[in-house]
């Protein structure tokens, strides 16, 4: 499974847009409207490396409203918590 943090600024007035465009688009698990550099921080979980790319450079360029993101790749997990089990995605 690949993790990543997308860190995504929007155009003026659409946080709420973008965030409802992206709570449906596969691949994105949560996603967090923020205070401070960036308007909404999306946590991205996929299959595999390749997924993720796709995710990043195809599906989010669909997403009307974004006008700029961030892409933090997750190496490793560092949590108590079984995150394999909460967040399966059934694969």
């Amino acid at each position: 499974m690949q993790n990543a943090v997308i860190l995504i600024n929007t155009e003026k007035g659409q946080v709420k847009a973008v965030a409802e465009r992206l709570a449906d688009v596969e691949g994105i698990s949560e996603v967090y409207s923020t205070c401070g550099r960036y308007d909404l921080v999306a946590i991205a979980r996929t299959r595999d490396f390749e997924s993720l790319a796709e995710l990043v450079t195809e599906r989010l360029n669909e997403v009307e409203g974004i006008s700029d993101t961030e892409t933090l790749n997750a190496m490793q997990v560092h949590s108590r918590h079984d995150l394999e089990t909460m967040f399966s995605l059934g694969w």
